[in-house]
């Protein structure tokens, strides 16, 4: 399909050039904001390109930012094949060839964090650096309660959550707003899976930035965890940096897992790591 400019959604943010991507068997939906190197963002749960509404103008200023609705997320339709990953992972390294873009920062939030982790570990050539927004690489690093909500999500909370701002946005702008249904029943099937990426994670090649709030629905003990597996926390640094890895952790005070993607500090240590 080809490229369209669209309205911005606010006078803060220049109208993107957009389109879909033919990409194993999807129309994935993107956003081109800015220009020079590239970063892709990836939306958490649910959510959609619209989810980086605050933060996209900012990181324009360092990067060209490429924002993408995931399968069966806002304006990417969805398909016959389960919502996994591994699969998404695969999309966004197809949405790279498809733009012609040899390698790529990532930047993921929550669900989309999940995707960049995996595109770094399964396609390690098409990332420069990576950028983890509030996700755990196993799920036991979730909270108990977390987890337990996680089983629940499915077709039950079809109706609840349509009286959330969510389900607005979502029907606002997805093909098949009727598919609201099917997207948390493929949703809560992924949530429900086991998954430890322990032993890709201490292999990943990209340097990574770990980003959490301090209230977050990760365990702070889980927190560490992610960053050694990444080569991090192990030994003090020195008075030269010398003993510092290449992983770089940050937790933001008085944030959530549901708000801290909208901080300013995001951006900033975001941008610090980046540039």
């Amino acid at each position: 399909m080809p490229a369209k400019t669209v309205q911005p959604a606010s006078a803060a943010i220049t109208a993107p050039t957009t389109g879909y991507a033919p990409v194993n068997g999807l129309k994935l939906y993107y956003e081109i904001h800015g220009a020079g190197e590239p970063l892709i963002l990836l939306h958490g749960g649910v959510g959609s390109t619209g989810m980086f509404h605050d933060i996209i103008p900012p990181l324009c200023a360092i990067r060209q930012v490429i924002a993408v609705d995931l399968q069966a997320h806002g304006r990417t339709a969805d398909i016959d094949r389960p919502l996994r990953y591994e699969l998404m992972a695969g999309d966004i390294a197809a949405l790279l060839e498809y733009l012609k873009i040899d390698r790529a920062d990532l930047m993921g939030y929550s669900l989309g964090a999940g995707v960049a982790i995996r595109t770094a570990i399964q396609h390690p050539g098409a990332v420069n650096k990576l950028v983890v927004v509030s996700t755990a690489c196993k799920r036991d690093g979730w909270y108990p309660e977390i987890r337990a909500a996680m089983v629940d999500v499915g077709r039950e909370k079809v109706e609840q959550m349509k009286r959330s701002p969510m389900y607005q946005t979502y029907a606002g702008i997805a093909p098949r707003p009727e598919d609201w249904p099917v997207l948390f029943a493929k949703l809560g099937d992924l949530l429900r899976c086991e998954y430890d990426w322990s032993e890709e994670v201490a292999n990943l090649v990209a340097p990574a930035l770990l980003v959490f709030a301090d209230a977050d629905s990760i365990s702070p003990s889980h927190m560490v965890e992610f960053f050694q597996l990444l080569g991090g926390g192990r030994k003090d640094g020195g008075w030269d940096g010398s003993g510092m890895s290449k992983a770089r952790l940050a937790i933001l005070p008085g944030m959530t897992h549901y708000n801290i993607v909208s901080s300013p500090l995001l951006v900033t240590i975001a941008g610090a790591f980046l540039s």
